[in-house]
């Protein structure tokens, strides 16, 4: 059935009869249940040639191609990737990725902060604000999509075990990231939110839509705290082989 509106990014479809089926192209093996969805650039390249990781498929579109890695761990098999940024591609993949096998996703990557935080912080989203395209065409409008409560669990343990400090938030997600006004960071950072990216309201509405399970984890870097002076500062480089890690680590330990 159409959810019907005047907005066309209103509109919803339920039905999961689709034209173009989200494994269409793939043509390797069933992937492992869990998967470390990692926007760390060529750290996750550099992980997977030193860890003798296989390459199950390369997915490939036309502007660029994704590796899909397996690691071969000693109890099991973790899938790890590095997506693209921005809602509509990352989901792209991840719903191919979760049509192959995945079921238990996480992801990683850095946020720009919107109150007074230092860079390289960790931060676990909660709940994230539908300020994106994708995830409307996964599940109904709503203003907020809360995460899933078990992988969020498992994040905030691994953090306690390892003595990481952390803090939970609501993550603005949002797809015009040159246009983060003055004024809309005011906004929402008067409505409780305190971090924004790009993909984590999508990426949960996909999961859930599919069946998977979903958490995310993010890392501080540039700073929109100071509306009138913004600072790139490093963009989190200093956290991206840590965060990989970290988030290796959780995936071993959610069960």
């Amino acid at each position: 059935m159409i959810i019907k509106n005047d907005i066309p990014i209103l509109e919803y479809d339920d039905s999961s009869v689709e034209v173009i089926a989200p494994d269409h192209d793939w043509t390797a093996e069933r992937l492992p249940e869990k998967c470390l969805f990692a926007f760390l650039g060529d750290v996750v390249h550099e992980y997977a040639e030193k860890h003798s990781a296989t390459v199950a498929q390369t997915l490939i579109t036309v502007s660029h191609d994704t590796k899909v890695y397996v690691l071969h761990e000693e109890k099991e098999d973790i899938c790890l990737v590095q997506p693209l940024i921005g809602a509509p591609a990352a989901v792209q993949l991840l719903d191919t990725l979760v049509s192959c096998g995945c079921k238990k996703v996480l992801a990683v990557g850095s946020c720009g902060v919107l109150a007074d935080l230092p860079e390289n912080a960790f931060i676990v989203p909660v709940r994230a604000l539908r300020d994106e395209g994708t995830s409307y065409h996964y599940l109904p409008a709503s203003r907020y999509i809360d995460l899933d409560k078990e992988p969020v669990a498992a994040i905030e343990n691994v953090f306690r075990k390892h003595e990481i400090p952390f803090v939970t938030c609501t993550t603005w997600s949002t797809d015009g990231f040159f246009r983060e006004t003055k004024d809309m960071v005011k906004y929402r950072l008067e409505e409780g939110c305190s971090v924004v990216e790009m993909e984590c309201a999508a990426l949960a509405a996909c999961a859930r839509k599919r069946g998977a399970a979903f958490g995310q984890f993010l890392f501080t870097a540039d700073s929109l705290a100071n509306v009138h002076e913004y600072d790139a500062r490093d963009f989190g480089a200093d956290s991206h082989e840590k965060a990989l890690e970290l988030g290796l680590d959780i995936l071993r330990n959610y069960r």
